[in-house]
């Protein structure tokens, strides 16, 4: 039951993370640099995009492991 809490909670992790923070946050990253095409702009926002996600889905994990923890099951028979 514990991992599927926290399968639960990184997926909700991910998509707020998508939703909210990642579109922001890789506009902000591209910006910070100066590039001499616009492809090397568009890796960088990608890459950010990709790296807040990631941080979301591990952040989501991480929480959902630890709600899920006192639901791992009762005591188990001798």
């Amino acid at each position: 039951m514990r991992y599927l809490v926290a399968i639960v909670f990184a997926i909700v992790g991910a998509a707020l993370a998508m939703h909210f923070l990642s579109g922001p946050v890789a506009n902000w990253a591209a910006l910070q640099f100066k590039f001499e095409s616009s492809d090397e702009a568009e890796n960088i926002n990608q890459l950010a995009f990709m790296v807040v996600n990631l941080a979301g889905l591990i952040v989501g994990w991480t929480i959902g492991w630890v709600i899920g923890g006192p639901l791992r099951g009762g005591a188990r028979p001798n």
